[in-house]
């Protein structure tokens, strides 16, 4: 591989296989309940995201047993698991229900450990205290939904925070000692090409451990739908990659990015169900859709066109 992948830091982590299982823990987001707003981010649906396993009627229990029958009927075996409390915000609670939700988790007899999902202005030194006691026993990562580094697109998009917020989220959660992963996604309205490239510097200058990158996915019954539909100069604001350009686009940023940063994820994929504009979604030739774990391959073999790799353009910086 030309770049650092999930898959291998956990092999070097763990001595074997480990496979995420997603959890829908019964959490709210402050951007949908009325603390922020209650729309919430214009791009977002958590459901387009959630597997067919992952259900709030379920116990946390019963959707890891869900989780753990499905990977193995469908995919290979994994030694051991991670329970990945995905949906919406998940240190927004009280302390006393994220510690008995987190502990659910942490006692099924396949989970090692724990991945929490949230926005960055949902921690605070007492939730990073709560997950750095449990990572005394079990991997314990925090993973942060960035989006983007620009405020203007923050603001566009109704994220609720700036990218202050973000850094700071990031750092501090670093500080306890806590792997770091954050979320952007390419392609939000008003972000020009160069703005995604120069997003990577601004990256690289977190204490991130890892990273997800993803192409803008407009799904049915968000208000970005709404916008793509009503207001041709929202339209004009969203550029609209070829499966060419969109390799391009992430063999770039993989060139400048921090060499020992873990790359999780290169793009996104929900069911066809939830898409609102096909037009937009990634084919072959054939004109099948291309499945999310294709992508990978593709942005390999543009690496070793180039003869380069992940950090091979990076620049070195005191910041952090």
């Amino acid at each position: 591989m030309f770049y650092n992948t999930y898959s291998d830091y956990f092999r070097k982590r763990f001595g074997t296989r480990v496979q995420k299982l997603s959890v829908d823990a019964g959490f709210s987001c402050p951007n949908r309940d009325g603390h922020l707003g209650t729309g919430g981010c214009t791009f977002c649906t958590n459901e387009a995201f959630n597997p067919s396993y992952c259900r709030r009627v379920s116990t946390i229990t019963e959707q890891l047993d869900e989780g753990i029958a499905f990977h193995r009927r469908r995919y290979r075996s994994a030694a051991c698991y991670l329970a990945y409390f995905q949906a919406y915000s998940n240190t927004y609670a009280t302390l006393d229900v994220l510690r008995q939700r987190y502990k659910e988790a942490l006692r099924h007899p396949e989970v090692v450990g724990l991945v929490i999902g949230t926005r960055p202005d949902c921690v605070d030194d007492a939730v990073f205290e709560l997950l750095k006691e449990l990572a005394r026993d079990a991997y314990v990562a925090v993973e942060f939904g960035i989006e983007s580094c620009y405020n203007r697109t923050l603001r566009l998009v109704n994220r609720g925070h700036d990218f202050a917020c973000t850094q700071r989220a990031i750092r501090a959660a670093a500080g306890y000692g806590l792997p770091v992963g954050g979320h952007l996604i390419l392609g939000l309205p008003g972000e020009s090409r160069d703005d995604m490239v120069a997003e990577i510097d601004m990256l690289n200058d977190l204490p991130l451990t890892s990273v997800k990158f993803h192409q803008l996915q407009i799904l049915k019954g968000t208000a970005m739908e709404q916008q793509y539909r009503d207001d041709e100069a929202f339209r004009c604001l969203l550029l609209h990659f070829s499966l060419d350009e969109y390799i391009s686009l992430v063999c770039d940023l993989l060139e400048r990015l921090r060499p020992d940063i873990i790359v999780e994820r290169l793009a996104g994929e929900v069911p066809p169900r939830y898409q609102a504009c096909p037009e937009r979604s990634f084919r072959r030739p054939d004109g099948r859709l291309l499945r999310n774990e294709e992508i990978p391959a593709l942005v390999n073999a543009e690496l070793e066109r180039r003869c380069s790799r992940q950090g091979s353009r990076y620049v070195y910086s005191e910041k952090g």
